[in-house]
């Protein structure tokens, strides 16, 4: 079964970057968008950013202007370039992937930023 391996969170402090990176261990049929979920504790899951096929990007209003999401579909890779972080983006993020077929996520990943 094809997992997603995320590398790159940790420790920063405010004013930061961190950058995030999401590979799945194998091919995912007709797969359409990757994108980044962070959740806190006691509150859902919420979208980062995504990225599709077609290159269109969607942020979170929270994020705009500080993240940067890229990647390449075809290649099953996306990146969560994250600056100017604040200690209410700590969080656990999780890569997902989006197919025809199915949904995908990573184990999560933490990113804390102190202040």
């Amino acid at each position: 079964q094809v997992q997603l391996v995320e590398s790159g969170g940790g420790l920063v402090q405010a004013g930061g970057s961190l950058r995030l990176s999401c590979a799945a261990s194998g091919s995912i049929f007709r797969l359409y968008a990757m994108g980044w979920f962070r959740q806190t504790p006691g509150k859902q899951r919420e979208l980062v950013a995504q990225i599709t096929s077609g290159g269109d990007t969607n942020y979170a209003d929270s994020v705009k202007g500080r993240f940067t999401i890229s990647g390449d579909i075809a290649k099953n890779t996306v990146h969560l370039q994250m600056n100017s972080l604040k200690p209410e983006d700590t969080a656990v993020y999780y890569c997902n992937a989006r197919s025809t077929y199915t949904s995908l996520w990573g184990q999560g990943t933490q990113v804390t930023v102190s202040s």
